[in-house]
Order: C-alpha cells, then sequence, then structure tokens
C-alpha cells in the first residue's frame, strides 16, 4: 500500500523522525545542485537547535562538530544536491521502500548523520559532520573542494567515512580517473581522389588495436581487490562524405588503483600509446582505503567485518589528499542513483544508523 505523499514543501527538519521518515522529509525538500539553500538552511537551523555541538557554515556548506576532547576524530560526510527532479517529488512509501530523487544520493545517508548528530551527545570519538553543495555537478562547484581550499582546518579528523549509497556495505577508498585525448592527423583529399590523402580515422585503428590487445591490472590493497581499465569512450572524425579526413581523436578513460599516482598514471599511458599525442583533459587521484588504521578496523568489525574496493570515484579522494583515510559506507543503493524510479530501502537505513551508533557509543 502506497502512502499519501506531501502535499507542500516543509521548511523544517524534525531530527526526531526515525531515519526513514527523516529522510523522506529530506527527499521532499528540492534541492537540486546550485538550489541548496532552502535545505542547507533547514540543516543549519537543526544544528544549531543541539548544544553540543559547534557549527560553521560557508555558503550552502554546514560543519558541525563535538568537543569533547576525545582521543580520536572522526568525519561524517554528505552532499545535499540531487539531480534534476523527473517527476520524483514529493517522497513516497512502498512497503518497505522509499521513493523519491536523492533517497539513494544521498539524503538518506545525510538523515543517518543528522539522527546520528541529534542522537550522540557523547560519542565516544570526537565527530564532524560536513554536508556539503554542488557534488551532482563540475568538480569546481563541488562545496567540499571548497572547504579543502578554504577551510582545511574544519576537516581535521583520523577518520572519514562518505555516507554515499554502498547499500551498507563498507567501500574502501575510490579509483582514480583520467580521461586523455590522442590526436591522429592525415591528409584532407577528396575521396575519389583518396591517394592524394591519408586517412586520420584510419591511424585510429592502430590506437585502439593497442587498446583492445591491453590488460589491465589487479592489484590488492589493505586486503581490497582493485580493478583497473582503460577504453576508449569516444571517437570523433570526419568532414562529410566524400572528403578524406585529416583529423580523429580518440579519447580514452583509465580507471586505476590508488596505489598510482596522477603523475604515474598519465606516465603509464604515455607508455601504452608511445608514438602518438597524449592530452590529458581530466584527472582525479584516488584514494587508499586506508584500512589499516585502527579507527578503519574497528568501523569495519562494526559494520559486519568484512569490506570490498570502491570502483568508480569519489569524495573521499578529497580526504585522502588531506591525509585523511576514508571509506565509502551509506544506505543507499548506488545502482538506482539518478533514476526516475529512485528508492532506497528503510530497514537499510535503519541498519545503517544502528551500526554507527553501536560504533560510535
Amino acid at each position: 500500500m502506497s502512502s499519501e505523499p506531501a502535499t507542500s514543501v516543509p521548511t523544517d527538519l524534525d531530527l526526531s523522525l526515525d531515519g526513514g521518515a527523516l529522510t523522506a522529509q529530506l527527499v521532499d525538500f528540492p534541492s537540486e545542485s546550485g538550489d541548496e539553500r532552502p535545505l542547507a538552511d533547514a540543516v543549519e537551523r537543526a544544528l544549531r537547535a543541539l548544544p553540543h555541538l559547534r557549527v560553521d557554515r560557508m555558503g550552502n556548506n554546514i560543519v558541525a562538530r563535538t568537543e569533547l576532547g576525545r582521543a580520536e576524530r572522526v568525519l561524517l560526510a554528505g552532499h545535499l544536491d540531487t539531480v534534476p527532479i523527473a517527476d520524483n517529488v514529493p517522497s513516497r512509501v512502498e512497503g518497505d521502500r522509499l521513493y523519491g530523487c536523492g533517497s539513494s544520493d544521498m539524503k538518506s545517508g545525510v538523515a543517518v548523520q543528522l539522527r546520528l548528530a541529534a542522537t550522540l551527545p557523547e560519542p565516544n570519538r570526537d565527530l564532524t559532520f560536513v554536508f556539503y553543495d554542488c557534488e551532482e555537478v563540475d568538480a569546481d562547484r563541488n562545496g567540499l573542494g571548497h572547504l579543502v581550499t578554504r577551510h582545511p582546518d574544519w576537516l581535521a579528523a583520523d577518520f572519514a567515512v562518505l555516507l554515499e549509497g554502498t547499500e551498507g556495505y563498507v567501500e574502501g577508498g575510490c579509483q582514480g580517473t583520467m580521461r586523455i585525448k590522442v590526436a591522429l592527423t592525415g591528409t584532407r583529399a577528396h575521396a575519389a581522389r583518396s591517394w592524394l590523402g591519408d586517412n586520420a580515422i584510419h591511424h585510429a585503428a592502430e590506437v585502439l588495436g593497442r587498446l583492445a590487445a591491453y590488460r589491465p591490472r589487479r592489484v590488492e590493497i589493505d586486503g581490497l581487490e582493485y580493478r583497473e581499465g582503460l577504453n576508449a569512450v569516444d571517437i570523433r572524425g570526419g568532414v562529410a562524405g566524400n572528403v578524406i579526413p585529416d583529423e580523429c581523436v580518440v579519447t580514452v578513460n583509465f580507471r586505476y588503483a590508488p596505489d598510482r599516482s596522477p603523475a604515474e598514471a598519465e606516465a603509464h599511458l604515455r607508455e601504452v600509446f608511445a608514438g602518438f599525442p597524449v592530452e590529458v583533459t581530466d584527472s582525479s587521484p584516488g584514494a587508499l582505503p586506508g584500512l589499516d588504521r585502527p579507527s578503519a578496523k574497528d568501523f569495519v568489525a562494526a559494520t559486519g567485518g568484512a569490506a570490498r574496493a570502491k570502483f568508480g570515484w569519489t569524495d573521499v579522494a578529497r580526504f585522502s589528499a588531506l591525509g585523511v583515510p576514508a571509506v565509502n559506507y551509506g544506505p543507499g543503493d548506488p545502482n538506482m542513483a539518478h533514476k526516475r524510479d529512485e528508492y532506497c530501502d528503510l530497514p537499510v537505513i535503519a541498519e545503517c544508523e544502528r551500526r554507527l551508533v553501536a560504533w560510535l557509543s
């Protein structure tokens, strides 16, 4: 049976609600990237009402922390924005599933953060809660990136958890990603007199052949196996149906294990494509899982005793760049992110909160 959808946008958050109901309230706040202010305002008001937290704000980014003098500090982070709404707000509940834009990516994780902020006034570790904007758009707009640049001291911690959706599994670190362009050149000519030209598209055959023959590496780090991948993701060339093309560009994406630095990844690509011009067009470093750290070991044990590698890039890399080991752990289903019928399973939200409370109590 479906519950009746909300009829109006809320103005405040009720942190006494359980995690599922609070997720629904968060979903009912429209907060597409760039339009997070109403939700950021509500998060700030709710956190400032908690006397055990110090709260700071920069733009639509909210940072709250306990200051209890504990031996360790753990940072819990989540983004407030969603992709564009696709007729999937307000939220609705069907059985054990909560449907709505952002329910998995990642308002269920944000709900768990807020519940912990409200219900753990004296955790066994000092806590920092980070809520940031513009994660779903270009990296230069990312609120966490702005905090790293302007207030790195706000993000100081011994261990970080990004509550992006992992279906309640611990996913350590993340892959690095690099995109390059390999430009092939030739000589333009009339297709009826092709011997007068040099077909640039044909030169792409060797580039594609190297990609087809490439055997990606597998590497184990902290007991997790990371698989690399090197793939053509775009190819452009051609002038007209009667012209021998003088240019062809192959775009290649390299997903690499976090034991490589961006410089090492670039050097590897230049080796693979030796003899061809290589232009790096996009690069984001990976993040080591840091599962050898005591906090990480305790965290994995508290959340079920198993972890897996993160395939893909997430903001844990920003913490890694600050020297803070980080993992991904949240209730959302990554396979449902950005979908029109996006949902999150309510029991997973409750279990995620339960495990984190047990770890931090």
